[in-house]
């Protein structure tokens, strides 16, 4: 666990590196998301933060690899590929299905003697706050219908249906992944727990996000911004600079 990192990972990317940062963030995507949307994150956050960003398989330079719709399975895979970068202390920032995912990381992580100096969970409900949802299950048009209605996807790739038969698999097996999860009680983690949420956010409410707070014994806050699921990209400075906030008084 005190390896240094190799940058052969084909889950890891690196686009700002930042040797002499004191803390890493590992940025884990939303459903069909890739690890390219946390570039202006690691720009933002470099040289002060080492920003990861992960990229799951089935996806651009992934694409051939099989696809993974399940959240344990894929907590399973990334930690390993975690771990050699866990020579510094590290936290985890996900949006969306990444924050479910970032948790099963962080309880993975915990099991293995290194605790996150930080959960950075936005635009999700709690784990234990379960909906029941099939989103995966409907047509391509349905699909396609649900992306445009969360405006998280850029509308010249929705447009685009040479892009879009190459990328629905993924969104489809990410959307599977999200929607089958379901949370097993055990320990609280001890890794302290940002939420972050819009207030107009149709797949999370404020107080299911407030429930992240019942799953750590690390400290809990939560910042609810204008906004709905993808708020995020309309507040992008806020977050980014209350991330920072928090790791430059870890580090």
């Amino acid at each position: 666990m005190t390896a240094n990192p190799t940058g052969t990972s084909l889950w890891i990317r690196q686009f700002h590196p930042a040797p002499a940062a004191a803390t890493r963030l590992v940025c884990l995507p939303h459903a069909g998301g890739s690890a390219s949307y946390y570039f202006p994150v690691s720009k933002a956050l470099s040289p002060a933060v080492d920003v990861l960003a992960v990229q799951y398989p089935g996806r651009q330079d992934r694409r051939n690899e099989k696809c993974i719709d399940n959240i344990a399975e894929l907590a399973d895979a990334l930690v390993p590929e975690l771990l050699p970068y866990t020579d510094k202390p590290v936290a985890l920032f996900g949006h969306s299905m990444g924050a479910t995912l970032s948790f099963e990381v962080a309880l993975r992580l915990e099991q293995k003697g290194v605790t996150p100096v930080a959960l950075f969970a936005s635009g999700r409900r709690a784990p234990s706050c379960h909906r029941d949802e099939s989103v995966h299950l409907r047509d391509d048009d349905g699909l396609i219908a649900e992306m445009k209605s969360l405006s998280g996807t850029d509308t010249s790739l929705l447009g685009d249906d040479e892009i879009l038969r190459m990328v629905l698999p993924a969104i489809r097996s990410d959307y599977k992944a999200a929607e089958t999860y379901r949370y097993t009680p055990g320990p609280r983690l001890a890794t302290p727990i940002h939420a972050h949420v819009g207030d107009d956010d149709p797949k999370a409410s404020v107080e299911e996000a407030r429930a992240w707070g019942e799953h750590t014994t690390g400290g809990f806050d939560l910042q609810v911004y204008p906004g709905g699921h993808f708020y995020l990209n309309d507040q992008a400075p806020r977050v980014i600079a209350s991330i920072r906030d928090v790791l430059t008084k870890k580090s």
